[in-house]
């Protein structure tokens, strides 16, 4: 169990960006951490490239490779240090927490998740990192704000419907029939956040075409690249659908392998 040395405190959360019930949420959690109630909290970590031990309630995304890849283009991006960075979708705050730990000066998290936005902020908490959270559905609860900075790892696995699901963990892996839902809805936002030569840098599969994403992103005004690419097998989630994927088309018959791509994309000054 990952050893917690920090004390529950309600004055460490913003006012408002938590009800009732995520401080409650976020006392369990930190219960769990603690060991007075075992057996509920994930422990997790991520290959070698800059992973670090999380606490993940039910029903929280588990980071996973395409994390960490986002993770390692996060850290070699020179303008986190100083920045106003903002991880959308945040899940556990792997994201937050690398931003954080990578020298940003002002780190926000937001989710649509109560358990997700308490997991965070204890992730935070319990390494002396300062991660404000916010919840509401993308960019929503920001939307008068700017960032320097913005990641997102949204849910992009292509599913039977375009109808997403509101609960559960399938809410953070489905992306509607081409698994580009979320990911458009994200690449819409993003962007109108973003100060003046700030920088957007977006994980997905390859499943959901990267060309796509590219030329979303240069309609709204960006100078998009690949800048990180790696081969991964199929998880749990992409095997189950394997051959609903196959079906449209989307992978080849027999294939169990997919292609991560991070995306940088910046706003010309």
């Amino acid at each position: 169990m990952y050893p917690v040395s920090c004390r529950w405190m309600l004055v460490g959360l913003d006012p408002g960006s938590l009800d009732e019930r995520d401080s409650s949420t976020s006392a369990a959690i930190l219960a769990q951490a603690r060991g007075s109630a075992p057996g509920r909290l994930v422990n997790q970590t991520g290959g070698n490239t800059g992973a670090v031990l999380l606490l993940r309630p039910p029903g929280v995304y588990p980071a996973q490779r395409d994390t960490w890849l986002l993770a390692e283009a996060l850290r070699r991006e020179p303008k986190v240090t100083g920045a106003r960075v903002l991880d959308l979708g945040t899940g556990s705050g792997a994201l937050a927490v690398a931003a954080a730990r990578a020298g940003a000066a002002h780190v926000t998290a937001v989710d649509i998740s109560r358990q997700a936005l308490a997991a965070t902020w204890v992730n935070a908490r319990c390494r002396g990192l300062r991660v404000r959270v916010r919840r509401g559905d993308m960019v929503q609860p920001v939307l008068e704000e700017r960032f320097d900075v913005i990641v997102s790892n949204p849910p992009y696995v292509p599913s039977e419907l375009d109808r997403l699901p509101s609960r559960g963990l399938d809410r953070c892996y489905d992306g509607g029939i081409d698994g580009r839902a979320v990911l458009d809805r994200v690449c819409t936002g993003a962007p109108k956040l973003l100060d003046a030569g700030g920088v957007f840098l977006v994980v997905h599969s390859a499943v959901c075409g990267v060309s796509a994403t590219l030329a979303h992103l240069a309609g709204e005004g960006l100078e998009a690249s690949v800048v990180a690419r790696c081969d991964h097998d199929f998880g749990p989630v992409f095997s189950a659908r394997a051959q609903l994927l196959a079906s449209r088309g989307l992978i080849a018959d027999g294939q169990r392998t997919e292609e991560l791509v991070v995306i940088r994309a910046v706003r010309p000054r």
